[in-house]
């Protein structure tokens, strides 16, 4: 028999990451922000259909190639599951069928609430797997925390976008319960980990921007549970990730440094979350303010994303992705 191969020889498809799932958030991300600014901004509804199969084609070539890597490499999979911090991007898939249920609400509302039911099904499994292990560890330390925590507990926050169209109330209000809950739980925990112990790794810098998406789309599935009514604790929830986007944006610098990774990744869907809430909000107050911002922030979620795109597909075609790290 021939001899085991070195990781380093290995195939690129057993070092085809689970992370790329964050990928499709950030496209699907971007395609909600342009199918909002239809209604908010006056654009053509055509980008965002257009957007919406791009997302589902890029979901799809992902999905195939990663249950691939399942079968031909198992071993690496289930290491990723034990990772601390790639664990959490495994949710990231269910987070891209509640986003596309969103998406695809208006060309098929069965298609819409099949998708919505599997993401909400799959994300909840994924959640209760992630706390478990979480609870039960015996490997993770204070420095293995990162916003990208939220992704797997606070992702359920989105659930009731989608699932109130669809008439599940009550199993809305227990996904945004979840999620409220225990991004305020993680929040204190990443901060902690932030100011009193080892900064981040440059390369898990990015994921900061992961902070800005809970209460922006916070904000917006809490609309959805009010039946649209900004009160005063939807303020809130916006204006906090207003202060986040600020905060984050105030140390660009240091973020234009950075050389490419994946993790360049967790600046789409933050940012697109943050331009949704933002027209939102101009909706609801018709403020200027809110629409000038709206615009900008569109523009901006576009930008980076195709800026992303490209990044990756230079990395792929020159061999820097896939490969040990």
């Amino acid at each position: 028999m021939p001899e085991h191969t070195p990781s380093s020889a290995a195939p690129w498809l057993a070092f085809f990451p689970v992370t790329l799932f964050a990928t499709v958030m950030g496209l699907t991300g971007m395609t909600l922000s342009w199918q909002k600014a239809a209604y908010s901004l006056g654009v053509n509804p055509l980008v965002g259909q257009v957007l919406l199969i791009v997302a589902a084609c890029v979901l799809l070539i992902i999905t195939t190639i990663y249950m691939f890597k399942c079968v031909q490499h198992r071993e690496r999979v289930l290491g990723e599951l034990e990772h601390p911090i790639q664990i959490s991007f495994f949710p990231a898939f269910s987070i891209s069928l509640l986003l596309l249920s969103i998406a695809t609400y208006e060309v098929s509302v069965f298609l819409s609430h099949y998708l919505w039911l599997c993401g909400a099904g799959l994300h909840l499994i994924l959640t209760l797997f992630v706390m478990n292990q979480w609870i039960h560890h015996t490997r993770y330390q204070i420095q293995h925390i990162t916003p990208a925590w939220f992704i797997p507990v606070v992702g359920n926050i989105i659930a009731p976008i989608a699932g109130v169209e669809h008439g599940h109330t009550e199993a809305s209000w227990f996904f945004f319960s979840i999620g409220l809950i225990y991004w305020v739980v993680l929040k204190t925990l990443v901060f902690n980990r932030i100011l009193f112990h080892d900064p981040l790794p440059e390369k898990l810098l990015p994921t900061l921007f992961i902070m800005i998406a809970p209460p922006a789309i916070g904000f917006v599935s809490y609309l959805q549970l009010n039946a649209g009514e900004l009160d005063n604790f939807a303020r809130i929830l916006y204006f906090s990730a207003l202060f986040i986007t600020l905060l984050l944006f105030t140390q660009w610098p240091r973020f234009s440094r950075l050389p490419f990774s994946l993790a360049w990744w967790a600046y789409s869907f933050p940012l697109a979350a943050f331009s949704i809430a933002t027209q939102s909000m101009w909706l609801q107050t018709r403020e200027p303010f809110f629409v000038v911002l709206g615009w900008l922030s569109l523009i901006l979620v576009t930008f980076v994303v195709i800026l992303l795109m490209i990044k990756t597909v230079k990395a792929i075609t020159q061999g820097q992705l896939f490969r040990a790290e």
